[in-house]
């Protein structure tokens, strides 16, 4: 019988290699975003389940970023506060957004507004997420996430800032995410000294946090350390 002809074996080729990508994909997914997470358990072999902890976690359950900045304000002064102070709001996540911050950092090309991933604290994801680029792309940002847990007579915001050092996979779930830097309790320095320099900030005061750590792991498996504590900020309208 007669070889097949060159293109035809090419396009053999051709065909079995993106079978085979298709394969692997669909596995990589399979196991990062569906098995890891189910088999993962912390590091005291059990998921995170304690209300009123100021600790965020991941959708699957995992630990987050710690809570450790606090601001003390209606919504309108807490974008107005960011925007004077030069950081973005996040967008929303959708394809759209998904597409553009991954060309952004393969490209190395600015994305003001890029998405930051959802965290969850008291059971729902963040209402505010606002970012501060370093560098090109938002492959390395100072990010904080918000949370409004407003009470009668307090319009009361809780935060969890950090620093996005790079782009990676997760070490506990081989999902694709941000690497944080371990300080994070200068990104939460950060946030308060730059809504101070914007005229915002009426007075501080520091309160127990999720608890001082050396050896912190967040939900991407990346390592931190903290005194543990939370410095909440009274927000005032300025001039």
């Amino acid at each position: 019988m007669d070889k097949p002809p060159r293109k035809r074996r090419k396009r053999r080729r051709t065909r079995a290699a993106a079978t085979g990508l298709l394969v692997a994909t669909t596995a990589y997914i399979a196991l990062a975003y569906g098995l890891a997470p189910e088999f993962w358990y912390l590091r005291d072999g059990a998921r995170i389940d304690m209300p009123g902890a100021m600790i965020t976690t991941t959708s699957d359950g995992i630990w987050g970023d710690p809570i450790n900045v606090g601001l003390i304000g209606p919504r309108e002064d807490v974008l107005r506060a960011f925007a004077a102070a030069g950081w973005n709001p996040a967008d929303a996540i959708t394809l759209r957004t998904s597409l553009d911050i991954g060309l952004s950092v393969i490209l190395d090309r600015p994305y003001a507004d890029a998405p930051v991933s959802t965290l969850l604290y008291a059971g729902r994801p963040q209402d505010l997420a606002f970012q501060k680029a370093d560098g090109t792309s938002p492959d390395r940002r100072h990010h904080v996430r918000f949370w409004n847990m407003t009470r009668p007579g307090m319009a009361l915001w809780l935060g969890a800032a950090s620093f996005d050092k790079g782009v990676g996979v997760s070490h506990d779930t081989g999902q694709i995410t941000h690497h944080i830097a371990p300080d994070i309790d200068a990104d939460r320095d950060l946030v308060v000294a730059d809504l101070k320099a914007a005229g915002w900030i009426g007075s501080t005061t520091v309160v127990p946090g999720a608890g001082a750590t050396t050896s912190g792991r967040n939900g991407g498996g990346d390592p931190y350390f903290t005194d543990g504590m939370a410095v909440v900020a009274v927000l005032e309208t300025a001039p």
